[in-house]
């Protein structure tokens, strides 16, 4: 723990223009510290964690059941967790600058599922990583693991799953946030002789991984929303919305990114 003068002066020999490893050799403090001391320069308090509701004596699931919804979407999607060399874990979620409004509420459910943990955003060219550190991330993740999501088996626990059949709209909002689109599509049709320009709303979501894209499909079929594969070079990476109905329920609890 290094109290506030140092951690002070160590930022403002970076304010000055010196490099990390030029400030870490001076001040006998690591380069990471004195990053994270970048976002944040209070020390948080030891004493403030809050339970895991994974790990206490009788598990169960989270507080805000439908907040944690959204964010399993958004994970599948954009996610990661990181293990740190001192045993706590990182949860990070990709969010595009497009879409400020996904920001702040990916950075709200994140707040909300660890509320005594800061959440910060670190900008990134065209995107920022809302991260959040806690050593619970696996146990409310555990589809946490080495490699890459698609070239590994992504089964949700029983408890999950329930969390998801009570909240459906929130876990398809998570995904389409993160791995999906609202676009406009448009053809031609004939009318009187005349060809003409008829456009439509789709959705889209696109994964490589055959199982999280089919927990978006039974998903969507529970809400009895009918979808169609895409396939593009041989690949069914692509699910498609597009029936009018089902669109208009995709409307009335997704709708577009903001």
């Amino acid at each position: 723990m290094y109290d506030m003068g140092t951690r002070k002066r160590a930022l403002a020999l970076v304010a000055q223009g010196r490099s990390l490893n030029s400030v870490s050799k001076e001040t006998g403090v690591s380069r990471s510290a004195i990053r994270s001391w970048q976002i944040r320069v209070e020390p948080l308090d030891r004493n403030r964690a809050q339970p895991c509701p994974r790990c206490c004596d009788a598990p169960h699931g989270p507080s805000d059941p439908a907040a944690y919804a959204y964010l399993l979407g958004l994970y599948l999607g954009d996610g990661c967790i990181s293990r740190l060399r001192r045993g706590a874990y990182f949860l990070r979620i990709a969010c595009a600058d497009a879409w400020p409004g996904l920001i702040d509420a990916c950075a709200e459910a994140m707040q909300i599922l660890r509320p005594a943990n800061k959440v910060f955003r670190v900008q990134r060219q065209g995107c920022q990583y809302v991260t959040c550190y806690s050593k619970h991330w696996p146990c409310l993740f555990p589809q946490h693991g080495p490699g890459k999501k698609h070239e590994r088996a992504i089964v949700l626990e029983p408890w999950q799953q329930e969390i998801v059949d009570a909240h459906p709209w929130e876990f398809v909002r998570g995904l389409i946030h993160s791995d999906g689109c609202r676009i406009i599509n448009w053809t031609t049709r004939p009318v009187d002789g005349v060809c003409k320009r008829y456009e439509y709303p789709r959705y889209f979501f696109t994964n490589m991984s055959d199982d999280i894209r089919r927990l978006y499909t039974e998903t969507l079929d529970k809400l009895g929303i009918q979808w169609t594969h895409c396939t593009r070079n041989g690949k069914p990476y692509n699910i498609s919305v597009a029936k009018k109905a089902s669109v208009a329920l995709m409307d009335a609890h997704v709708g577009p990114k903001f």
